[in-house]
Parts: C-alpha cells; structure tokens; sequence
C-alpha cells in the first residue's frame, strides 16, 4: 500500500509518499480504508518533537475515517463494511490500524470528508470544554485564534452548550465567516490586547473560560480575560513562543485554574478515556446535525505536500482535509 512519512531535517519537516507493506489487525484493533484524514496544525510544526531530526522518517496523520476491511482477533462489536472514525497513527495511507477503544460510528449525517475532520479535534474540544473546563450554559468563553480547527469545532460546541463566545483573529474577514456559527463577539487582531474589550463586552466580569491556541504571546492576556474562578486551557502555541509571564496575584486572588490540553505524555488507555463520554454527549447532536466539523478544503491523496504548505500559509478557516486513494 501507499502511506506518507515525514521527519525533521535542517529544522523543516520533510514529507515522502512510498510503498509500505499492508498492516495485518492485531488484538482490539481495526484494519480501514482510508476515505479521509484530517490535517492537524501540531504535527505540522518543526520542533514540536513529534518528528525528531535523525530519528528517521515516521507514520504521519493522527485522524482518519474510512470503512472496515478487517477485524483482529478479538474484535466483537465492529463487523467489515462498518463507516468508522477515530484518532490513529499514520492515518495518511491507503490504509489505516485503529485501536476499538478510539473508534466512533460515523453518523449517517456525516459524509467520509467530514468525519475525517472529526476525532482529534472534536476530542480535544471535549476534553478542554466539558471535561476540564466545566463550561456552563450561559457562561462566557474567550477563543484566542477562533478561525483555527480547535477554535471553530470550540465556537460550535459552546454555542450547543448554551454557552457566549468571544473570539480572535487577525483576520477580520475570517471573523466575518463565523457569524454562521454563532459567534457573539469576533475581535479582529493578532496582538495581545484584547483583555479591555472582553471586559467591557462582559460587564467587567471577564470570561469563565478561555482557549489559548495561539501561545505565548497572548498567554497573560488570556489571563487577564478570566473571571473570578476562572479556566484557562493552553492547547497551542503556533505562534512558537514558548513561555510567558504568570501574574501569581490574580491567580491567587481571583482562584484560577490553569491546564494543559495534550496527548503526549497519556497512555493508550488515557487517551481513549473521553471517548465513552464524547460518544454519549457529542455524537448524538452530530447524528441531529447540530455538531459539523468547518471543512475550508479537501486535498487528493496525491497531493498531501500542497495541503502542508497550505495548512502552514495559516489562510484556513477550520479544518483541511485529505481524501483517501480513488477505488
């Protein structure tokens, strides 16, 4: 079969199309098809450690939907032919290994482009605004970097919720295209000064909840947006800066909270925890329609180098997808 690698030389990520030979499913797991896998920012990042210079070339992907060819041993509640989606590794192939406890049942509202849009970036969301954040109906939440994958599927979810959304970019025209969704408040800018105007826009109150997908460089800002027992998730930092200053004052006097939103340092059984409850409180308002992954683009597989270079052009709205291998 056909699958990409990817590794990291003289600090830029460098993608390979070869033959690789057909995965065989082992104990829990799924052998599928590939009909789409979706594009993630972080796996797209020089020096995030997912591609170590002189490691050599790796399985690249982390999410993919497609039917199933074949069950491991095990296996009793999937049969061949089933749509299913779910976190992988080397989900840019032809075809794809999926752990049972990270498979999903793609709703029939959903077609193959959009499921491959939904496992990481939906889980992530989950676990940052129901899980961690604890967000409330009528609680306001801040997005810095709304227009990003992680920022349109929070803007979605929130508003489900019953939740106000405040969100930023430095694109007014990407601002503009979140109306559709929701989206209560866009502030249009890319540098850390919009604390004042989510203050005023919340009566002097400050957020519940904030979303940092950009990274350092908003850190205290975000920080500055809280309200009193606040939350702020730090889920990215494409903007490669790395650290930030912590005001130790308004974390002590206002009791915030203050976490972290990452798969890499979780076990298999970690990871797949949230699923359980993303497939009881989630799954059933996609299957309704309320719940839909923003797709801006969709790739052939063949093509999978145009969509890195687009995906690192940042002129995305949500999420960019790539098809899996004409039949």
């Amino acid at each position: 079969m056909r699958a990409y690698t990817m590794q990291e030389r003289d600090g830029e990520l460098q993608l390979q199309l070869q033959e690789m030979p057909m995965p065989s499913p082992g104990a829990g797991q799924l052998l599928l098809r590939m009909r789409a896998a979706g594009l993630n920012r972080g796996e797209f990042i020089a020096g995030h450690g997912l591609h170590a210079a002189g490691g050599g070339a790796k399985p690249v992907g982390t999410e993919a939907a497609g039917a199933v060819v074949s069950l491991g041993p095990d296996v009793k509640d999937w049969q061949e032919g089933d749509r299913v989606m779910g976190r992988c590794r080397g989900a840019f192939a032809e075809y794809v290994l999926m752990d049972t406890r990270e498979a999903l049942p793609v709703p029939a509202a959903l077609d193959w482009t959009r499921a491959g849009a939904v496992p990481l970036t939906f889980l992530v969301v989950y676990d940052m605004l129901v899980l961690q954040g604890r967000l409330q109906p009528g609680q306001n939440l801040l997005i810095a970097g709304v227009t990003s994958g992680v920022g349109t599927t929070a803007l979605q979810a929130a508003k489900a919720m019953g939740a106000r959304v405040i969100g930023t970019s430095g694109s007014a025209d990407k601002l503009q295209r979140l109306q559709t969704l929701g989206l209560d408040l866009g502030l249009h800018t890319r540098q850390p000064d919009f604390a004042d105007k989510v203050m005023a826009a919340t009566d002097g109150q400050g957020v519940h909840l904030a979303i940092d997908t950009v990274g350092g460089t908003v850190f205290a800002e975000c920080i500055k947006s809280l309200a009193f027992e606040g939350r702020l998730a730090m889920v990215g930092y494409v903007d490669g800066v790395l650290t930030a200053q912590l005001d130790l004052e308004a974390l002590h006097s206002k009791r915030l909270c203050l976490f972290g939103v990452s798969n890499k340092l979780r076990t298999p059984q970690q990871r797949a925890e949230p699923v359980a409850g993303f497939k009881r409180d989630w799954l059933p308002w996609m299957a309704e329609g309320r719940l839909s992954p923003v797709v801006d683009q969709v790739f052939t597989f063949d093509h999978l180098q145009q969509a890195k270079a687009c995906m690192e052009g940042g002129s995305q709205v949500g999420k960019l997808v790539l098809q899996g291998p004409a039949d």
